[in-house]
């Protein structure tokens, strides 16, 4: 998730240095007119929106099955590798190889099925996550339409005013729209 953050906030901070430079060029020097410039913290945003938390559950729901059986996995193996340290001594040598050979193979099963289920989980949360980012940015994208913005700040900024800062309210438009939708749904 913090490379996926990482990849976005700096593909949102290029929009934004083109936004700012275009507003540059297209407003003369003539028209000062004051800007209106808002600051929006969007992991705060991600994270406390209804449309993560609802993607989140969504998530736990889809791959609760799978962890089931992933855990049952590990405890077999855990069983099995309890009852052959407590066994070894009283076994013959072909059972004590075939012992061991079981436990190598399910060893090996309940990591294929470790790395299967963080593979498909990270793919989906990855999925999940873009449908959020681009429904926010246009849930932010609207909110500063309604109230009049001419620009828009998200992160890479050294310091921010708490003035500007607009992630609780644009928050609790996010969340009345969700509502709202959610509610014609």
């Amino acid at each position: 998730i913090e490379v996926l953050m990482s990849f976005i906030k700096q593909q949102i901070l290029k929009m934004i240095i083109g936004a700012a430079l275009v507003m540059a060029v297209a407003i003369p020097a003539s028209a000062q007119q004051q800007l209106k410039i808002g600051f929006v913290n969007l992991p705060v945003l991600i994270q406390a929106s209804p449309h993560w938390k609802a993607a989140s559950a969504t998530l736990q729901e889809e791959f609760a099955p799978r962890e089931r059986e992933l855990l049952a996995k590990q405890k077999e193996l855990e069983d099995l590798t309890t009852k052959a340290q407590k066994d070894v001594a009283v076994m013959g040598e072909t059972e004590r190889r075939n012992l061991e050979k079981e436990l190598r193979d399910l060893q090996r099963d309940a990591l294929r099925l470790q790395e299967e289920f963080r593979e498909d989980a990270n793919l989906r949360q990855n999925e999940e996550m873009s449908q959020v980012q681009s429904a926010l940015a246009q849930e932010v994208r609207t909110y500063a339409t309604d109230q009049g913005y001419d620009l828009i700040v998200v992160d890479g900024v050294l310091h921010v005013s708490s003035a500007i800062d607009i992630t609780e309210a644009v928050l609790r438009a996010v969340e009345a729209n969700f509502q709202a939708t959610s509610a014609t749904q």
